[in-house]
């Protein structure tokens, strides 16, 4: 069932708290509805550590905080609204790249991050596998 960011917000600042179960608040995430901003044709996404983050966002309130700095002035802030399970299962692998969700990073707090690890992304999507090709690894084919 589709849920609200809302409750997902509540679990991140359990969660940041010291409680909850990380495998309830993946779970949230999944079936949270996010708002991800469109920009050039795409998802909002940034790089850091080598990951590349989809933004998502659980309110148009979080998302505001986001588009005061990095929105076009007054223009309003294009964004699509999307499962967070299709996220990380379907977006996140079809990227090419180590890729995860971060959540609410505009809010003080209250922001969280779910890295491409087993768990939260398809195995395939997974940099904690071991699973990598021959070309990965530097291996020739003859």
């Amino acid at each position: 069932m589709e849920r609200t960011g809302a409750a997902l917000a509540e679990r991140i600042a359990e969660r940041r708290r010291g409680g909850d179960d990380p495998r309830a608040l993946v779970g949230e995430m999944r079936r949270s509805v996010l708002l991800v901003p469109v920009a050039d044709g795409g998802l909002w996404s940034v790089r850091a550590g080598g990951v590349r983050w989809i933004c998502g966002f659980t309110d148009e309130a979080a998302l505001a905080r986001f588009a005061l700095h990095h929105g076009r002035g007054d223009e309003p802030m294009d964004y699509a609204a999307l499962l967070g399970a299709r996220i990380v299962d379907e977006i996140v692998p079809s990227l090419g790249e180590p890729a995860g969700l971060a959540v609410d990073i505009a809010t003080e707090d209250g922001s969280m991050f779910f890295p491409p690890v087993t768990g939260i992304v398809p195995d395939e999507a997974a940099v904690d596998t071991g699973a990598t090709t021959g070309e990965e690894r530097g291996d020739e084919r003859r």
